[in-house]
């Protein structure tokens, strides 16, 4: 188990980003809006940054097998599992995963480009 405050934010992200590339499932331990705290075990389908800065983790919740999304700085703790991915996925999933009312920022990187890559134009993207 990892703890988000041992780390820096990007070491999480390139964690996160491997679990997603790998389709590895990942519980988290994560703070609600309320203060409450849940333990969910989630399938990462896309990484997000709203318009206000946030990074958010669209994902399967394998409690309800619904599509949720998670802000990373809530998430206290996670673990990334060796297991595969086993919720069933809408035809349309394969597309980035959209909620109205969310403003996003889009960043596009090949899919063969190294998760580094991909953490520092996540965080370029951030920056501006």
């Amino acid at each position: 188990m990892r703890h988000t405050a041992n780390e820096t934010s990007t070491q999480t992200l390139t964690r996160l980003i491997k679990a997603l590339d790998a389709k590895h499932p990942v519980t988290i331990t994560y703070t609600k809006a309320d203060g409450t705290q849940t333990i969910r075990t989630i399938e990462i389908t896309d990484i997000l940054v709203t318009a206000a800065g946030d990074i958010v983790l669209r994902a399967m919740d394998r409690e309800t097998g619904e599509a949720r999304s998670w802000r990373i700085d809530r998430i206290q703790t996670y673990t990334i599992h060796r297991t595969a991915y086993v919720i069933e996925r809408p035809a349309d999933d394969d597309k980035p995963a959209r909620t109205t009312g969310l403003a996003t920022v889009t960043v596009l990187y090949p899919v063969d480009a190294p998760i580094a890559a991909r953490v520092q134009l996540l965080a370029d993207t951030l920056a501006a």
